[in-house]
């Protein structure tokens, strides 16, 4: 497969880019593999990825049911950031903001990453109090974190109300610069790029409907599919807010509950806001396409639920947020809403490891946040599935803490009620 590069875009640019050829293979599975991905998202895709190129294991299908970037990945607003609060998660998302930033250059392929910053912004005292901790706290693991005055928020982020009268009254805010967006789609695609020119099957419409396992030793042997019987030596499940009805289908019960999360984004407008700004206290946060839309995000829905539509009532709260802290914005249309699906633990921190059947591993549990933990997140995780141990930054994400009390609660650095 040809590299982008500047020659080869001024070549095909003289013959209107026809000669690029497919992006992956749409090959048939083999009858086994040295590793099973089952979801084909970003997580799952980066995993792929990662253990052919860093541990050198090549014989890997990842089986989507669906289409690839046709799950969470494409149906999320794209914000990349790391000021979580536990020592733990603060670790895990800064290797993942760390790879964001060569991410383009290993792919080979543009992710569109712009570190605009992310501001989260203080309502009442509360917030402040917490907010601050965040950053001292953030400051210490050596992630970038600062405290902004109400004043200063808004020269940052010029169209903020700041006015003291308003029903959300802005008290401050903590930046993150390095943090920022990236093209959902473009990281979907450029993975599975690069995982198909290091020899990696991805084998889409094929849903994973059982497991196979050992009759002596329960290990796991390959798993059933729309496509027939596939062997492996070890499965690792990555399907996001699916987790739980894959992961019953091997006899696992997983500490997972599934919920709407939705979205919606604006018509095009010119450049207007330069950063990405977050509210936990009224459970909104926008940021600016690159096409010009903006992309606004709520809390989740109050229910249990596999819908990717979501309730009307939880936009409509968002939209009247939106309006108050950022009044410009009231006259401008919608264009387009959806949903995802996204899978919350008790303490709201994701599940990286090993599972009670041999054999069989989980990356599940992102919640709101697993987006931005794509690459730290798929390079972890194929650590662990090429040596059968945790790598020392997911060590602590294991399934066993709900046993032990070992909790890592994040809820309130979500940003977004769960």
């Amino acid at each position: 497969m040809r590299r982008f590069n500047l020659a080869s875009l001024l070549s095909e640019a003289t013959r209107g880019h026809t000669g690029w050829g497919r992006q992956w293979r749409s090959p048939e599975p083999k009858a086994s593999y040295d590793v099973i991905i089952v979801g084909g998202g970003g997580h799952g895709l980066g995993t792929a990825h990662y253990l052919a190129k860093v541990h050198g294991i090549t014989n890997v299908a990842v089986l989507e049911k669906g289409w690839i970037g046709g799950g969470n990945t494409g149906r999320n607003t794209t914000i990349i950031r790391s000021n979580y609060l536990y020592d733990e998660s603060a670790h895990l998302y800064e290797h993942s903001v760390k790879l964001w930033e060569g991410l383009s250059q290993d792919l080979n392929y543009n992710v569109m990453y712009s570190q605009r910053g992310v501001m989260m912004l203080a309502h009442n005292v509360h917030d402040v109090q917490v907010f601050k901790r965040h950053v001292y706290a953030n400051r210490l693991n050596g992630v970038d974190n600062e405290w902004l005055t109400p004043e200063e928020a808004q020269a940052y982020c010029p169209p903020l109300n700041i006015d003291r009268s308003a029903r959300y009254p802005v008290l401050g805010a903590a930046l993150q610069r390095r943090g920022g967006t990236a093209r959902h789609d473009a990281v979907a695609w450029g993975y599975a790029r690069a995982a198909d020119q290091r020899g990696v099957d991805i084998i889409q419409n094929c849903e994973v409907t059982g497991f196979r396992r050992d009759p002596a030793t329960g290990a796991v042997t390959g798993v059933e599919t729309t496509k027939g019987f596939i062997g492996a030596k070890r499965v690792g499940v990555v399907a996001a807010g699916h987790t739980s009805v894959i992961m019953e289908r091997a006899g696992v019960r997983m500490p997972l509950q599934s919920f709407p999360l939705q979205a919606l984004v604006s018509e095009p407008v010119k450049p207007v806001f330069p950063c990405v700004v977050m509210s936990n206290a009224v459970h909104a946060y926008i940021s600016q396409s690159d096409k010009g839309e903006l992309v606004i995000g709520a809390g989740t829905d109050q229910y249990v639920s596999y819908s990717q539509q979501g309730g009307l009532q939880i936009s409509t709260h968002t939209l009247d947020a939106i309006c108050e802290i950022f009044p410009r914005f009231s006259r401008m249309r919608m264009l387009r809403n959806w949903g995802g699906i996204v899978d919350v633990t008790p303490d709201r921190s994701p599940i990286i490891g090993k599972t009670p059947v041999p054999g069989l591993y989980v990356n599940c549990g992102w919640g709101t946040g697993g987006f931005k933990a794509t690459p730290g997140s798929a390079h972890v995780f194929a650590h662990t599935l090429a040596t059968g141990e945790p790598h020392p930054i997911n060590a602590p994400f294991t399934l066993d803490r709900f046993r032990t009390g070992r909790l890592i609660d994040e809820a309130a650095a979500a940003a977004v009620a769960h």
